[in-house]
Parts: structure tokens; sequence; C-alpha cells
């Protein structure tokens, strides 16, 4: 019962598909070197980023929906969008800045 020659090829391709999803996988880091894989506690870093805000609400809704698409709330109440470039250039359908 010998192999075929595309059986061999096959089993190949699939092993070499599986290392090069382990390497991408290595490589898809934050600068915080947290992986993209890991979903943070959006609702604890919100609610730290939203602090001080004089409208909690209307800031807790949209933090948010920008921690949810990016996985990432910058640090401190303000600024710092250097941190999270996903979240600092979500807009709104008007174009204004969408995260606070």
């Amino acid at each position: 019962m010998a192999i075929s020659k595309s059986a061999i090829a096959f089993i190949f391709l699939m092993i070499s598909l599986l290392l090069l999803q382990v390497v991408h996988s290595d490589e898809i880091t934050m600068s915080s070197g947290r992986s993209l894989l890991q979903k943070i506690d959006c609702g604890a870093k919100c609610a730290e980023r939203c602090k001080l805000s004089g409208r909690p609400n209307l800031c807790h809704r949209a933090c948010g929906t920008c921690c949810g698409r990016c996985n990432c709330v910058p640090p401190g109440t303000y600024g710092n969008y250097d941190v999270c470039p996903c979240y600092a250039n979500l807009t709104t359908t008007g174009g204004k800045k969408k995260c606070p």
C-alpha cells in the first residue's frame, strides 16, 4: 500500500499551512505586547476612562463601542491616543471623533 505523491503533497501543504498560522498568530501583538486574541475588560477600562466625564453615560456607551471594536482603551481619562490608534481613528458619520 504505497502513499501516492499527491497524498504526500497534500500532507506537506497542510503542515505548512499550520506552521504559517502559528507563526502569524505570534506576530499579531499590540504595541503593549498583549495579544489581539485576548479580550480586555471593556467595562473596567471605560469606567477608568470616563470617571471625570461630565456626561458619564454617553462616555461609557461610546467607549464601550470603541473598546469592543478595537479591544483597546488608552490609559488615563483623556488623550494618549497614540497607545491605541484604532481607538483614535474611529469617527462618527459626521466625521468627529467617536471615542472619548
